[in-house]
């Protein structure tokens, strides 16, 4: 029983973090990142300022729980890789399955014009981002054979691979009706040709 009050529980506070959050996202685009206040995100969502702060430290800190979500869907991808992919492999999957996932979410493009338009919004995910790389570092680590490389070539592959996919979703942003997987294997393409093209 106690387990499933825990569950109820969370669910609850899933969906009014989720309502605090779009309702934030619909503010920023129509008023502004900058313009808009706490107090105007907590009374469109319909809840107090108090049960704002109990999900959110600050609207930066709001725009950067995405980012934090980001990297965790991105963790789950490496973690769900066939047993029997290669280093290049387990990025490569990990790519075109956030890629596609980001593209699928409704409003992926409001929060990159968001994050666009306003350098404080941007300013805001870029200050997750070195938790969630270190994150997806130890999940590549995680799939790596043990060795003296190892944690080298998984902070390398994780940080292609945040790299891979804020180029291809910013070649979606600004021509959406391309396939992102298509224009994702064309950035992973292009790398892979400079690395071979390196004079070492």
């Amino acid at each position: 029983m106690a387990a499933k009050s825990k569950i109820l529980l969370r669910r609850k506070q899933q969906l009014v973090e989720d309502t605090i959050w779009n309702a934030a996202i619909d503010l920023f685009s129509k008023e502004g990142f900058d313009e808009t206040t706490v107090d105007d995100i907590a009374e469109a969502a319909g809840v107090s300022q108090r049960t704002f702060f109990r999900y959110f430290a600050s609207k930066s800190d709001l725009m950067g729980q995405g980012v934090l979500t980001y990297g965790e869907k991105l963790r789950a991808a490496i973690k769900a890789s066939p047993k029997s992919a290669g280093e290049f492999e387990l990025l490569r999957q990990a790519v075109l399955e956030i890629a596609d996932a980001l593209a699928s979410f409704p409003r992926t493009r409001e929060v990159i014009a968001i994050a666009m338009k306003y350098p404080a919004a941007r300013e805001a995910q870029l200050s997750r981002m070195g938790d969630v790389e270190e994150a997806v570092a130890q999940s590549f680590a995680g799939r790596l054979k043990k060795g003296r490389k190892r944690e080298l070539n998984a902070r390398l592959l994780a940080g292609l691979t945040l790299t891979i996919l804020d180029v291809t979703m910013r070649m979606w942003f600004d021509d959406s009706s391309q396939d992102v997987t298509r224009m994702a294997e064309q950035v992973m393409k292009a790398l892979v040709h400079l690395a071979a093209s390196a004079d070492l």
